[in-house]
């Protein structure tokens, strides 16, 4: 049992005042708020939980790094995108597969922002070839691909989620019981996080509980895309 609170009041009070005063000059004059009260302990959430992650699969990572490593930036990729506000309003942790950088594999997230923190587990927006070979492992083993989404310790943690397609997709039976299933976008499952749970001296330990439920879904999605699991 962890005897530390690595995300605090704290944490949720800079974001609730960066999302009412996104802008540079505000931000540079809080940097050093952000970095006490977010970035070091997320960092230092994400250089724990490596040990966890291990004993759940050793083929993620952990990886504590300011810049390149889990740990997403807080500012944000206005170039293309309608909002042009300069940060993210929220703070997001991604466990890597280790084949992550070359290929799209599953990972476990966590993102904290006020009245809007969730964990989320597998696949977002998989490029074509890659969907793809996940539905045809759904279809070719349907057994695995339904024990792993209906056990009582995935759905009592995860909902299943994201977008999917709006008609059946090219050369799968249209008839299929799993339809739903094989329409969808995203092979993502995501859960609710309150910023008491998120602040708890037990956190870390609850996360990696949530993580070990959703394994046999990671299991199946890594072993659909063909990487280690």
């Amino acid at each position: 049992m962890s005897s530390r609170s690595y995300f605090t009041p704290s944490t949720f009070r800079f974001l609730r005042e960066l999302a009412e005063n996104n802008d540079r000059e505000w931000f540079k004059d809080n940097q050093d708020r952000y970095e006490a009260q977010v970035r070091q302990p997320a960092l230092d959430f994400i250089e724990d939980f490596a040990e966890p992650l291990r004993r759940i699969s050793p083929h993620f990572s952990a990886d504590p790094r300011k810049v390149g490593g889990s740990l997403f930036r807080i500012q944000r990729d206005t170039r293309f995108g309608r909002d042009k506000t300069p940060y993210k309003e929220n703070t997001g942790v991604q466990f890597r597969h280790v084949a992550g950088k070359d290929a799209h594999a599953p990972g476990f997230y966590l993102h904290i922002q006020p009245g809007g923190s969730f964990a989320g587990i597998g696949l977002w927006r998989p490029e074509a070839k890659v969907a793809d070979r996940i539905r045809r492992a759904i279809v070719d083993d349907s057994s695995a691909w339904e024990e792993a989404i209906h056990t009582a310790s995935f759905r009592r943690v995860w909902s299943l989620g994201g977008e999917s397609l709006k008609r059946p997709p090219r050369g799968f039976d249209p008839d299929h019981p799993l339809l739903e299933d094989l329409m969808r976008k995203d092979f993502i499952g995501s859960a609710r996080l309150t910023q008491k749970q998120l602040t708890s001296r037990s956190f870390i330990d609850d996360y990696a509980e949530m993580c070990r439920s959703g394994a046999p879904f990671m299991e199946f999605l890594c072993r659909a895309v063909g990487v280690e699991f």
